[in-house]
């Protein structure tokens, strides 16, 4: 780790489950994260990202459960639309 992203840390002194430290270990183990502090970083990182995609999920089923009947004919002609369009397109 570079010295200045060290400078910029801040120190914890905490208490964690067993269980939680052996998570921690196998990130280190399989070589995901040199040291406790990287594999905390880590674990931090993936919650945030799983927390993130929850909260668009919940966001993007209540944009179409507040979808007036206009409204939800217009985003049918976009995905109709948008479907034909993709049809020819080689992902290659």
């Amino acid at each position: 780790m570079p010295i200045a992203a060290r400078l910029t840390r801040q120190k914890i002194s905490t208490t964690i489950s067993p269980r939680t430290l052996g998570y921690l270990e196998r990130l280190i183990t399989e070589g995901e994260a040199q040291n406790l502090a990287e594999a905390l970083d880590l674990a931090i990182s993936r919650l945030q990202i799983h927390e993130n995609r929850e909260r668009l999920a919940g966001d993007t089923a209540a944009y179409f459960s507040n979808m007036t009947e206009a409204e939800a004919a217009e985003e049918r002609r976009l995905e109709a639309a948008l479907s034909q369009t993709s049809e020819g397109a080689s992902l290659d």
